[in-house]
């Protein structure tokens, strides 16, 4: 399939396919059918499907050892990196099936940020714009745009004094997880997993995190794993529950909560819910 460069508001390049426009709020971004993943002998997913949205933001909660990990790992192809681990099923990003697509290619379009913050060993701004030189951006004016795009939108701009030449490794844990997730914005994925980004961050820098993602699902569709159900109840607009590797059900954040609270939660939580 033929690709084409185009440019943002900033001047940045991003591959697109060729037709491509930009996808309508609520559009499906990332549809999943009949997913299965095996580690070696053990089934750990089993026939999972669901739909992220642009636009919207899906929690994906359950039990420890239900596969929630594991069903992003597939989504972003990591799972192939594993000895002994296989997937199957179909995977369609913005109406598009991935099947023959490389692994580089899928996480192209799928950024993923993992629960402990990951900043490379560099400067603030070489890590946001590693991926874009890598895809053959070299204009200094377009990457420096884009460093202060992402650092505003993730709140660090000014909390840095626009001084991005520092080392991230200086950042607290919660600006480095924020930077992680500017660092994945920054090629303008149509989807960004989230692997229990806030479980090790204080209050302030949970509530830092979760402003940038609402902010960032304007443009794109986010699928974040927590196992902070208040987190899913604040932050999600979409949720599926998981059990033994299962979907156990899926509605709206409201739907569960307010009227299926107990018939949902209580059989996988128990009555410690919140």
């Amino acid at each position: 399939m033929d690709e084409i460069v185009s440019e943002n508001e900033t001047g940045v390049a991003r591959a697109k396919t060729a037709g491509e426009a930009s996808p309508a709020q609520g559009s499906p971004a990332l549809e999943v059918a009949g997913l299965q993943a095996w580690y070696g002998d053990r089934h750990v997913l089993k026939d999972v499907s669901l739909t992220a949205r642009t636009g919207r933001i899906l929690a994906i909660i359950g039990p420890s050892g239900c596969g929630k990990s594991t069903l992003l790992a597939c989504l972003n192809r990591s799972i192939e990196l594993a000895e002994g681990a296989r997937w199957s099923g179909q995977v369609r990003l913005a109406g598009v099936p991935t099947q023959g697509w490389t692994a580089d290619k899928v996480r192209e379009r799928v950024g993923l940020v993992m629960q402990k913050p990951t900043p490379f060993p560099f400067s603030i701004e070489r890590n946001i714009t590693y991926a874009l030189r890598n895809r053959g951006v070299r204009k200094r004016a377009q990457l420096s745009a884009a460093v202060e795009q992402q650092l505003r939108a993730v709140g660090l701009y000014d909390e840095l004094s626009g001084d991005a030449r520092r080392s991230a490794l200086e950042l607290s844990g919660g600006q480095q997880q924020r930077l992680c997730i500017a660092r994945a914005l920054a090629v303008e994925p149509g989807v960004l997993l989230l692997d229990e980004p806030c479980s090790a961050l204080d209050i302030a820098s949970t509530s830092a995190v979760e402003d940038v993602l609402r902010r960032a699902a304007k443009t794109c569709a986010i699928v974040i794993v927590t196992h902070n159900l208040a987190q899913a109840r604040r932050l999600a607009d979409d949720v599926v529950c998981m059990s033994g590797g299962e979907v156990a059900w899926e509605g709206t954040v409201d739907e569960l909560f307010e009227r299926q609270h107990n018939t949902v939660l209580r059989p996988l939580y128990g009555s410690d819910l919140l």
